[in-house]
C-alpha cells in the first residue's frame, strides 16, 4: 500500500483550509479576490462577457433566494439536465447553497435516461437547459410521476408551454427566477448565508449516474467533502497554477472529471470560460480566451492531432516535408528527454539508468536539429493554443502514446489523470513541472492505493503488491463516494469494511508512487471520448437475433464500439438457402456481402435508439467468427464469457476492428 509523502512528492505544508462545503471555498475566493474573473460566457452576439468573483457570487445568493421562496429546501433532490453554460454554474452553486443537491445530465441523454433519472431520485423540480430536453420528459410523462415543475434556461415556445400544462408540469423560465433574485434584501441574503453556514461537509451535493437505461444504473452520491479533500490540495499538485489562470471548459460539465475541475478554478481563484467539445469551436475559443489550460479526453486530443496532420496535407509538398521532418526530430528529441531527465515511469533502478544511457547520444545529436524544427515549424503549431497555454488535462480513458509524444514535442505538458466517478473522480495525475510519460501520474495527495493479486478480476488478497507488480486496483480517501443511491447491496460489492473501493481496473505501481494501468478487470468500457458502456447490455441485444449465438462488444480506449460475433450455423446456412446464396465453405459463406449485410442489419435493428441506446453504443464495426465459443477456452463452466482471454485469443481480429474500414 502506498499513500503519498507530502514533502518529498509536492514540499506542501499542509493541506489549505477553503471551508467544510463548496460554497464556503466559494465564500473565500470572494473575500480574498473579490475582482479576479470567475466566469467568462458568450452573449447573443457570440462575444465573450467576463464576470468577477463578486459579481458571480452576488448572481449565486440572489437564485438562491429565489429558488427558495420557490419551496426549495435542505435535502431536496432538484434535476440539472443541461450542457456548459453560465446558469448551470450558478444554479449549481445557488442549489448547494440551501443545502439541496442537484442530479446533473447533459443535453445528449435519452429521454429514457433522463426520465429514469429524474424518476428514481423522485425530482420535483428540474432545470433544462431547452425545450428539447422537457419535450423527452413530456413524451412520456408517466415515467415521472412526482415532477412537478420545470425551470428552462433557455425561453420555451408558448406551445411548449401549453403542452406541459395540460400534463401537469408547470413550465417557468430562469431569467424570471433571475429578475426575481435581483429584488432579494441584504436580509434574504443573510439568510442564505446562514444556510452555507450550516451546511456540513458529509451532507450530499450531488448524485451523478454513471451509466444510461441500456444498464443498470448507479447513482453516485458525493458529498461535500468528497470535493473538498481534492481541492484542499489542488495548488500543489497543479503546482504551476496562478491566480487569474483561465481554463477553457469544454467537456460536459455534469461529467465528474469537468465538474471537480469547475471547483478546483475555485479553490485556485481562477476562471472559467465556455466552449464546445468540437475542435472547430475550440479554435475559434482558444483565440479569443487564450487560456492557459484546458480539460480534455483522449479522443480530443486525438481529433487536435488529426486536424493538424489534415491542415498540413493541404499544404504545398515542400511546406509538408518541412513539418514532417521538424515533428519527426521533434518527438525523438522528447523521446531521448524523457529518458535523460528521467521523466519516464519504470520499475526498477537499473532500467531507469540505462533509459539515460540510451537516451544520452540521441539527446545531444538531436537537440540542434529539434531546435531549429521548433523555432520554424513546431512553434507556429503550439500556438494554435495559444501564447500562455501552461498544460492540457487528459481524463476519461488512456491517453494514446502517439498523441502524447506529439504533445511533448509540442511542449505543452498533458497531464494525464486517472479516476473513476465514485472517487469524485481523482485518484492520479502527472505534475505539470515533471509529467512522466508511461503513466498516469502519482498518487493524488488525498487518496491511498494498493495493488493487489487477482485471477479473472477477483481479489487473492488483501495484502499489497511491491512495485512493478500486476494485479486489481483498490483506492481508500476522504474522495470515495458515500455510496450509491438506494443501492446499499451494490455499494458493498465495491467498497469493503475497511473503505477499500474496488477501481475494477488493473494496473502496477513504482517506486515513486506513479500508477500505470495495464488493463481492466470490470467489464465496462471507457471510449476514447470518456463515455462508459455496459458491453453486457449491447451483447444481449444484438443475441436477440436469430442469427447470433455470441457476442463479444470491445472497444476499450477507442474511438467506437466494435463486435466479435459468433452465428447460429444452422439459421446462416438456411437462410442462404433461402436467398441462393452460393458458396464453397461456411468460413466462405460468412464472407459474402449478403450475410455481412444481414449481421449488419441485426445489429443495427437490435441496438438502435428505439431501443434505448445512445449513440456511443451502437456498435461501428464487427467480425464474424467461424467457430462457436467452447467452455474453458472463450466460457467458464457458467457460459459466462471470458473477457480477457478472448482479448487475447482474438488479439489480431480486434486490432482488424479498429482498422478496416469494413462494416461501417
Amino acid at each position: 500500500m502506498y499513500s503519498i509523502d507530502w514533502l518529498l512528492h509536492f514540499k506542501s505544508q499542509s493541506p489549505r483550509n477553503l471551508g467544510k462545503t463548496i460554497p464556503q471555498m466559494l465564500r473565500k475566493s470572494v473575500e480574498e479576490s473579490p475582482d479576479t474573473t470567475l466566469q467568462a460566457f458568450k452573449n447573443e452576439i457570440g462575444s465573450y462577457e467576463y464576470q468577477s468573483y463578486k459579481l458571480v457570487y452576488r448572481h449565486i445568493l440572489n437564485l438562491a433566494c429565489a429558488l427558495k421562496d420557490f419551496g426549495i429546501k435542505r435535502g431536496d433532490l432538484v434535476g440539472l439536465i443541461s450542457d456548459n453554460r453560465r446558469e448551470w454554474f450558478i444554479t449549481d452553486l445557488a442549489l448547494l447553497c440551501l443545502g439541496a443537491a442537484d442530479v446533473p445530465r447533459g443535453c445528449d441523454s435519452m429521454g429514457t435516461e433522463i426520465r429514469f433519472i429524474l424518476s428514481f431520485t423522485s425530482c420535483k423540480v428540474c432545470f433544462f437547459e431547452n425545450e428539447r430536453q422537457l419535450i423527452k420528459v413530456l413524451d412520456m410523462i408517466d415515467e415521472v410521476p412526482e415532477l412537478k415543475d420545470a425551470i428552462l434556461f433557455d425561453s420555451p415556445s408558448d406551445l411548449t408551454m401549453e403542452r406541459a400544462a395540460l400534463l401537469g408540469i408547470r413550465v417557468h423560465k430562469f431569467i424570471e427566477f433571475e429578475d426575481n433574485g435581483k429584488k432579494s434584501t441584504d436580509a434574504q441574503r443573510a439568510e442564505i448565508e446562514a444556510e452555507i453556514d450550516k451546511t456540513e461537509g458529509s451532507d450530499l451535493a450531488t448524485i451523478i449516474f454513471t451509466s444510461g437505461t441500456t444498464g443498470t444504473p448507479k447513482g453516485v452520491m458525493l458529498s461535500h467533502d468528497n470535493f473538498m479533500a481534492q481541492c484542499e490540495v489542488i495548488q500543489d499538485v497543479l503546482n504551476t497554477a496562478k491566480e487569474g489562470d483561465m481554463w477553457l471548459s469544454i467537456l460536459p460539465v455534469w461529467h465528474i472529471m469537468e465538474r471537480v475541475y469547475t471547483y478546483f478554478i475555485i479553490a485556485l481563484k481562477s476562471g472559467i470560460a465556455y466552449s464546445k467539445p468540437a475542435v472547430e469551436f475550440m479554435k475559434e475559443d482558444i483565440a479569443a480566451i487564450n487560456p492557459h489550460w484546458i480539460v480534455g479526453v483522449p479522443r480530443l486530443w486525438d481529433a487536435f492531432t488529426q486536424s493538424w496532420y489534415r491542415e498540413q496535407k493541404r499544404k504545398s509538398g515542400f511546406s509538408l516535408f518541412l513539418f514532417n521532418i521538424a515533428m519527426f526530430w521533434a518527438k525523438g528529441f522528447s523521446w531521448a528527454h524523457d529518458r535523460v531527465c528521467g521523466w519516464i515511469c519504470r520499475f526498477s533502478t537499473g532500467q531507469k539508468i540505462l533509459d539515460r544511457i540510451i537516451g544520452f547520444i540521441p539527446f545531444v545529436l538531436i537537440a540542434p536539429i529539434a531546435g531549429l524544427g521548433y523555432l520554424t515549424v513546431v512553434r507556429k503549431l503550439r500556438r494554435k493554443f495559444g501564447t500562455r497555454i501552461k498544460a492540457c488535462v487528459c481524463g476519461g480513458g488512456s491517453l494514446q502514446p502517439e498523441n502524447d509524444l506529439i504533445f511533448r514535442a509540442l511542449r505543452i505538458p498533458l497531464l494525464d489523470c486517472y479516476g473513476m466517478t465514485e472517487t469524485a473522480p481523482i485518484l492520479s495525475v502527472r505534475s505539470p513541472k515533471k509529467p512522466m510519460s508511461g503513466c498516469v501520474g502519482k498518487i493524488y495527495p488525498s487518496a491511498e492505493v494498493k495493488v493487489v493479486p487477482e485471477k479473472d478480476g477477483v481479489p487473492l488478497s488483501s495484502t499489497p503488491l511491491g512495485p512493478g507488480k500486476r494485479g486489481l486496483i483498490f483506492a481508500r480517501g476522504r474522495q470515495v463516494m458515500k455510496g450509491y443511491y438506494r443501492r446499499p447491496d451494490l455499494t458493498k460489492k465495491i467498497i469493503d469494511n475497511e473503505g477499500w473501493i474496488n477501481t475494477g481496473d488493473l494496473g502496477m505501481l513504482s517506486s515513486n508512487n506513479e500508477i500505470a494501468i495495464t488493463g481492466r478487470a470490470k467489464d465496462t468500457i471507457v471510449l476514447m471520448g470518456g463515455e462508459n458502456v455496459e458491453p453486457q447490455i449491447i451483447e444481449n441485444a444484438i443475441c436477440r437475433s436469430i442469427y447470433v449465438e455470441s457476442c463479444v462488444a470491445v472497444g476499450q480506449d477507442k474511438k467506437y464500439i466494435g463486435a466479435l460475433i459468433v452465428c447460429r450455423k444452422d439459421n446462416i446456412l438456411h437462410f442462404a438457402k433461402e436467398n441462393n446464396i452460393y458458396y464453397d465453405t461456411y468460413e466462405t459463406l460468412l464472407e459474402t456481402s449478403e450475410i455481412q449485410n444481414l449481421i449488419r442489419e441485426e445489429i443495427d435493428r437490435f441496438t438502435d435508439e428505439k431501443n434505448g441506446f445512445r449513440t456511443c453504443e451502437k456498435v461501428a464495426k464487427f467480425i464474424i467468427l467461424p467457430e462457436s465459443f467452447q467452455i474453458g477456452k472463450e466460457i467458464n463452466a457458467k457460459q459466462i464469457v471470458m473477457r480477457h482471454k478472448i482479448e487475447k485469443l482474438y488479439a489480431r481480429e480486434i486490432t482488424k476492428l479498429f482498422a478496416s474500414k469494413s462494416n461501417r
